[in-house]
């Protein structure tokens, strides 16, 4: 994360510049807006001669329109005591990154940004779901093991309609997250739209602490070893590395690493997991960002699991780091990919953080896999596909975890 900080010698010199700093972004992405788009009924207004520059001088691109509004807001809206400054200038800038259209570039506030850290450090209270926008629609992209989501019976790619009767469609994916998240015991009441189901209807769920388990291990008949790999965080590197030293010394059969549900986290993370897996400097994934070489990231040196026979899950809730794993291994050919297609998220984040604690979470790069497979809005194909039925949902089977220890006691 690249730390970006900067003094202000007054509250209004800091209005100021970051309303330029959103006029400079505004011009170059060629954000337009008119008149007739924020007064709404087609008036023209007469130009203000209170604003601190000449209209006539000005690029219609420009933020004229900006500060006509700012003008107003300052001098007529009629509960005085509302306007905050913070507020404002918050609004303005996060309204211009959504205008981007990408549900993964995101301003957060500096409380957004305190939950957003708190996700990754795996701790945070809720109901235990990764959450994005898709087409418009706010998508489950996994409801975490044994979470209150999970046990509610949500399932991927359920569409959340509406959060306590709020319409989902008017807010940005943090205002949601926001929304669902809430303190341990209390209840939020999601509506449910679900393919093959004929109406939306409301699942009440009862928030709890979610600690997030980075790595579980499970010992299976026939010297398997089972890896449960439920997100990409600060503690997977060395709980994982941790996993695969005591289990080299069992030399087991065949392992899974079960990636289902897994929405992802950091890339390092990923290319680390990667290096446990592969031989040393094999290529991992290629960055390829604006105006720059495309960046090779190759495994770092600590394969430990060369000659075991390999078996990785995965299904319609791994994103992001998970694929770039789930991508490695299939190139490489180093295991089976089983399960169902992923989910789709071929795109690199980075966190800048302001000095007053806010932050922009901005997507800066594509990642495309070793045979330069670009997945974004794709997904990767397993290489057996195996299917969860309802029945199996129903009744806790596990049809695909028992078709890899299968598949791994037939070789």
């Amino acid at each position: 994360m690249s730390m970006y900080e900067n003094n202000f010698e007054t509250r209004r010199s800091y209005t100021w510049l970051i309303c330029l700093l959103v006029a400079v972004f505004a011009f170059v992405l060629g954000w337009q807006a008119t008149i007739w788009g924020v007064l709404g009924d087609g008036r023209v207004v007469e130009e203000d001669k209170t604003l601190p520059f000449s209209t006539n001088d000005i690029d219609p691109l420009d933020m004229n329109l900006f500060w006509t509004v700012w003008s107003k807001v300052e001098s007529k809206y009629v509960d005085v005591e509302d306007i905050k400054e913070d507020n404002v200038i918050y609004g303005a800038i996060s309204g211009m990154v959504r205008g981007l259209g990408d549900p993964y570039t995101v301003f957060m506030t500096p409380d957004e940004a305190i939950e957003f850290t708190e996700t990754l450090e795996g701790k945070l209270e809720g109901i235990g779901a990764e959450l994005t926008i898709k087409d418009g629609y706010l998508i489950i992209v996994s409801p975490l093991r044994a979470s209150p989501a999970e046990r509610a019976g949500l399932l991927p790619k359920d569409i959340v309609y509406k959060i306590d009767g709020k319409l989902t469609s008017e807010m940005t994916l943090l205002q949601a997250v926001m929304a669902i998240r809430g303190e341990k015991g209390t209840t939020v009441t999601l509506t449910i739209i679900r393919e093959g189901v004929d109406t939306p209807f409301d699942v009440s769920i009862v928030r709890d602490s979610i600690d997030i388990e980075s790595v579980s291990v499970e010992y299976l008949d026939g010297d398997i070893v089972y890896l449960g790999v439920n997100q990409f965080n600060d503690k997977t590197n060395e709980e994982f590395g941790n996993a695969i030293s005591d289990l080299v010394l069992d030399e087991p059969k065949g392992v899974i690493v079960d990636l289902r549900f897994n929405g992802g986290g950091y890339l390092d993370i990923a290319v680390d997991l990667l290096s446990y897996l592969l031989p040393t400097g094999e290529e991992a994934v290629t960055i390829r960002e604006r105006s720059k070489p495309d960046s090779v990231i190759k495994t770092n040196g600590k394969p430990k699991l060369l000659n075991v026979p390999l078996v990785v899950l995965v299904n319609e809730s791994s994103a992001s780091a998970s694929e770039i794993v789930a991508g490695g291994i299939q190139d490489h050919k180093r295991g089976i990919l089983m399960g169902t297609q992923t989910f789709g998220k071929g795109s690199v984040q980075e966190v800048e953080m302001f000095a007053d604690g806010s932050s922009l979470r901005m997507t800066i790069a594509r990642w495309f896999t070793p045979d330069g497979r670009n997945i974004d809005e794709v997904g990767i194909m397993p290489d057996i596909i195996v299917e969860l039925t309802d029945e199996d949902i129903e009744a806790e089977h596990d049809a695909q975890k028992e078709a890899a220890v299968e598949y791994l006691l037939n070789l």
